[in-house]
Formats: C-alpha cells, structure tokens, sequence
C-alpha cells in the first residue's frame, strides 16, 4: 500500500486506512530517515487507537507504554542501542509477543529477533517536504 502524504492534516486518515488495512496485526515496524516522521506518524495512530495519555518519542527509554480503549500499546525507539542483547535485558519478547499494539523505530537495530509476521511502514521524505508512506505486511 502507498500512501501520500501532503500535510499534516492528512496523517489522521493515513493512520485510519492503516489501521483499518492491517487491523489483525500487532507489530509495525517504522523505517525512514531521522526527522521522516515516525514519531509523528506513531501519534496518530495511536489517537486512532484511542490512547488517551500524551504521547512522545521513547529515545531514552527506549519503550513508551500506552494506554488506549484497544488495550495498552508499547512504543519502541531502539536507536540508542549499542547491540541486540540490549533488547533482551529489556525483555522485548513480553512486549512483542502481548498480542498488544508495538510500534518499533529503529528496528535496525535488532534485525535477528523480529518476529515471523509484521507491517513495515517506510516513510520517505519528497521534494516539497512532502511524505510518501509504503506499508508492507511482512
């Protein structure tokens, strides 16, 4: 699925047909440039979701936990991560296999302890500062 984004105030229905597509999977791993958006992006999904807390990036957290009238959802920020054992002290298996909502940036980082089945969302910048999103279930 492609999906062009020409401003902010098109995210909202982007996160929608996201959402909606993809509604029997939990994992969504976003990719892009730093600045791209996917912190932004992550928001909106989880307004769609119904998360009622204030949301942000979990860079020195590295997971953000949610709560939302779909459950609770986890936030992953991995980029801080010096190697894939990092992952396991923080016990990402619990989080990722809660059967609850986890959107992970810089899931680069931990590239052999992905699950089997997950929806990538590429975000990539245009000229114009416009967004194009590419979403892929894996």
């Amino acid at each position: 699925m492609i999906i062009p984004v020409h401003s902010l105030s098109e995210l909202g229905s982007a996160a929608q047909k996201v959402i909606s597509t993809f509604a029997d999977e939990r994992i969504f791993l976003f990719y892009g440039h730093m600045g791209a958006g996917k912190t932004t992006f992550i928001n909106e999904l989880c307004l769609i979701l119904g998360v009622h807390d204030h949301t942000s990036s979990p860079t020195f957290s590295i997971v953000n936990e949610y709560h939302s009238d779909n459950g609770t959802l986890y936030h992953f920020d991995f980029y801080r991560l010096k190697n894939e054992s990092e992952a396991f002290d923080l016990g990402y298996e619990e989080y990722f296999y809660s059967g609850n909502y986890c959107f992970v940036e810089w899931s680069e980082k931990i590239p052999n302890l992905l699950p089997e089945s997950y929806v990538t969302v590429e975000i990539k910048v245009t000229d114009n500062q416009n967004r194009i999103l590419y979403i892929e279930k894996k």
